[in-house]
């Protein structure tokens, strides 16, 4: 089965959802008092309309009021995001990633995280066919 390709999130987006996940489900005064900054209610509502439209967020009507809650598991934004990061500065590349974090990382990182990375790769190593 194919995975949903869903449109990338601002950095406001991810914010809101931040909050989504965190709370489980809030209403739009919730989400705008959680946000940092001033927000306008209607910029949030707004920006809330978008996420659903986006396939994000899904709302429910409790006494006159829309209640909002995640419509995508927290884990599949975060992939999503990760991809968006690697194709945009890592030309899709995640060999340049990882070298990129051990140039940078790699001098204060244990033996012990060291190795537990060696393992992740081996891992990753025997998962490969062909």
């Amino acid at each position: 089965m194919k995975a949903i390709t869903r449109p990338a999130l601002s950095r406001r987006e991810r914010q809101i959802l931040d909050i989504l996940y965190r709370r489980g489900r809030a209403t739009a005064t919730a989400v705008m008092n959680d946000l940092s900054g001033d927000p306008h209610y209607s910029t949030v509502r707004t920006q809330l309309r978008v996420l659903e439209m986006k396939g994000y967020v899904r709302h429910e009507e409790e006494h006159l009021r829309y209640v909002y809650m995640p419509a995508v598991l927290e884990s599949e934004v975060r992939r999503t995001a990760l991809k968006q990061l690697i194709d945009t500065f890592y030309d899709g590349s995640t060999e340049n990633v990882v070298a990129a974090l051990l140039g940078f990382e790699g001098s204060r990182l244990s033996k012990k995280k060291l190795d537990r990375i060696a393992e992740m790769v081996e891992q990753a190593r025997k998962g490969v066919k062909g």
